[in-house]
């Protein structure tokens, strides 16, 4: 299973920061990708399952590593990790 495909759920590192984890705050399907055409950048598409919202954010920030000095508390490695049920 990788982070980047369809129909995977993925968890934002700022889930960790809600006390209500029955919510469905900060999780998001995986669409697919696409090419930002004045750039030739890949972008990942991804839903928001608390309000249907879609997104767009280029790859290279999607999977990056959270930035541990501005967020210390977050245990979280990457910025979107897979979600399996566990927070």
């Amino acid at each position: 299973m990788n982070i980047l495909d369809t129909d995977i759920v993925v968890k934002h590192f700022k889930r960790e920061t809600i006390e209500d984890k029955s919510s469905n705050k900060y999780l998001y399907l995986i669409l697919g990708d696409a090419i930002y055409t004045k750039t030739g950048r890949k972008i990942v598409l991804y839903q928001s399952l608390e309000d249907n919202t879609i997104y767009g954010r280029p790859l290279e920030e999607f999977v990056s590593e959270v930035d541990h000095i501005k967020y210390p508390s977050i245990k979280q490695r990457y910025r979107f990790e897979i979600y399996t049920g566990e927070d």
